[in-house]
């Protein structure tokens, strides 16, 4: 059957509109493969043998982005004058072509146009992206009578059997492909990661091979295919194959540290920092937080420079601080928002608090729920506990405290401000500060709970000189 989708609906009528015109036209790439595997694909992209120009002229809404590689978007139009849905993403829409020299490592100097498809075909990246669908063929006249799927498929470089073998093969020479777009190299591990699947024996030589390379790509592509690897739901395999094929020690060298780092026995059964961290990862799910993952990857990256066999155990002595100062560096250079480092860094810094919270007073352990998306905080703790001995009696602890206590207690409208400290004849000045969190401390106690107790405890406290 068809995906009943709107992409869908308005890749078809382009591809429709092209062979209606006499150009060849075909579902490409990732969607092909999305379908293939009974995935509902993000987008449809579609490659045809009618250069930009016939494109931009055909369509009414269309947007010349890429022209230059041979790239066009068209807006989506209605199917017909009731349907008023245009909330989707334009189709992507490519010309054949084949690619000059990849100078820069990624993108092309120059591209030529051509009326072959197998040729624009061998110019893509693996084998399983390699494949086109003609959705006509597809019972695209007759979508009462749909054609088998696989029928549909055009298939010039063997990507359908690598499909059926979860193989990840670069199409003809890896080292070709990676040396023209080293991005590839870790989009190789990433649908290796995503599907499950296993690089084949050329393709993962030449990516240990053409490792160092990564560094030509910018520092926001490896976040974004890292983030990627972390929140699809595969993250421990991705982060093993980055691992296996050097490429960790290049993008995350801190993280490459942690491997042969032991960790106290009687605390992490589990072994060193990395088997423990990867532990972490395996529990993250499809789609988790951004922030979130990236708390779970570096909340122990403070760890391997501050490694200490002490007399009685192994210890890390302020490896929380260290830490955030690693995690810092790492997040800045890889371009991340200031809101997302503040947040990955909260994580690092609190991931250790979890342990006190019982001998906490009432004020402090609401402060502590104050923390800018407490869920995050237990989520990470939790997977913590489950990645070391398995001892979930904090996270409990902390967990039941905070969903039974009420937000008005969490944070509680104050009972004076800096005007009633200035009508009650204190100068204003640093001692304000000292002054009312002293007051929200004894609210957030329960040990004042009106205005007139607050302020006689401030008289009695902090009397005017």
């Amino acid at each position: 059957m068809f995906p009943a989708t709107p992409q869908f609906e308005a890749a078809l009528r382009i591809v429709r509109t092209l062979q209606s015109a006499g150009y060849e036209a075909y579902l490409a790439g990732g969607c092909v493969r999305d379908l293939l595997l009974g995935r509902t694909p993000e987008d449809y992209d579609v490659a045809t043998s009618a250069n930009p120009d016939v494109v931009l002229n055909m369509f009414p809404r269309t947007f010349s982005v890429g022209a230059h590689f041979g790239v066009v978007l068209v807006a989506g139009e209605p199917a017909s004058p009731e349907d008023t849905s245009r909330g989707y993403k334009p189709t992507e829409v490519a010309t054949f072509r084949s690619d000059g020299v990849y100078s820069d490592g990624r993108r092309p100097d120059a591209v030529q146009y051509t009326l072959s498809a197998s040729e624009d075909v061998h110019r893509r990246d693996f084998t399983i992206n390699g494949l086109l669908l003609d959705p006509l063929r597809w019972g695209g006249e007759r979508p009462e009578r749909p054609t088998d799927l696989r029928a549909a498929v055009i298939d010039y470089v063997g990507g359908l059997a690598d499909l059926d073998a979860g193989i990840i093969r670069a199409i003809g020479r890896p080292e070709l492909r990676f040396e023209e777009d080293q991005l590839r190299l870790l989009r190789a591990v990433r649908f290796a990661a995503r599907f499950g699947f296993t690089i084949e024996p050329a393709t993962h030589s030449a990516i240990r091979t053409l490792a160092a390379r990564i560094h030509a790509v910018s520092r926001e592509r490896i976040r974004d295919e890292i983030t990627r690897m972390l929140t699809e739901g595969r993250a421990r395999h991705a982060f093993e194959l980055l691992d296996e094929t050097d490429l960790l020690v290049q993008v995350l060298p801190e993280v490459a540290a942690m491997k042969g780092i032991q960790q106290p026995p009687e605390f992490h059964p589990e072994g060193d920092v990395w088997t423990h961290t990867l532990l972490l990862l395996a529990q993250l799910e499809p789609g988790c937080p951004i922030t979130l993952a990236w708390g779970a990857l570096l909340h122990d990256i403070g760890k391997p420079p501050t490694f200490r066999q002490a007399p009685d155990r192994i210890r890390f002595d302020g490896h929380v601080e260290v830490g955030m100062a690693i995690g810092a560096r790492i997040l800045q250079s890889l371009r991340f928002s200031n809101d997302e480092i503040r947040m990955i860094l909260a994580l690092i810094q609190n991931h250790m608090r979890f342990a006190d919270a019982v001998h906490m007073r009432a004020s402090t352990l609401k402060r502590f729920f104050r923390l800018e998306d407490f869920p995050q905080h237990l989520a990470l703790h939790r997977m913590d506990c489950l990645a070391a001995a398995g001892n979930l009696d904090h996270w409990e602890f902390v967990r039941s405290r905070y969903e039974a206590m009420p937000e008005e207690d969490v944070r509680p409208q104050p009972l004076i401000t800096g005007r009633d400290l200035i009508a009650a004849g204190y100068t204003p000045g640093p001692q304000f500060k000292l002054i009312l969190q002293a007051i929200e401390d004894a609210q957030l106690e329960g040990t004042v709970t009106t205005h007139a107790e607050a302020m006689q405890l401030v008289q009695i406290r902090f009397p005017r000189s």
